[in-house]
């Protein structure tokens, strides 16, 4: 199901945007940082400050989760089944293996995984107009570089 262009952008974006719903229905939308693919159809992200999010999991484990490369305006969404994987398990201690070299895994509470059943491409409407990917890359390039101290990137 993950073709090599989805696993890059996982790979490379790391940011994916999940969504769940709490139990009243209303929508939750949380950043996390340390996704991983974890198979062909697994992806996993540690939980370090997300209550809301397991909870909303625990009752409902239905997600869904977006990742954009934000100079190319593309990227992908994906949705499937998540289950949480507590610190502890022999399970958790499996899947640690897939965050190595990361400085987050002691904070770690729990693995989240996710099991896709839908992945779909997203593009921004801006090649609607005509814009090429080099072009949006240049022109978000520049605005993001606009948006720094002196306008370049510290190192």
């Amino acid at each position: 199901m993950l073709t090599a262009d989805m696993r890059r952008i996982i790979e490379e974006q790391r940011l994916g945007f999940v969504a769940t719903a709490a139990a009243d229905g209303t929508p939750n939308v949380s950043p996390k940082g340390t996704f991983v693919v974890v198979d062909d159809r697994t992806i996993a992200f540690g939980e370090i400050r997300s209550p809301g999010t397991i909870r909303n999991l625990r009752a409902n484990p239905r997600i869904e989760v977006n990742f954009v490369d934000p100079f190319v305006r593309k990227g992908y969404r994906f949705a499937g089944s998540a289950a949480v994987v507590e610190r502890g398990s022999g399970d958790f201690d499996a899947l640690l293996g897939h965050f190595r070299g990361s400085t987050l895994v002691p904070r770690m509470r729990a693995i989240v995984t996710i099991t896709v059943n839908k992945a779909l491409p997203l593009t921004s409407p801006a090649y609607d107009e005509g814009n090429t990917e080099p072009e949006l890359r240049r022109a978000w390039t520049t605005r993001f570089r606009k948006l720094q101290p002196n306008g370049r990137f510290e190192e």
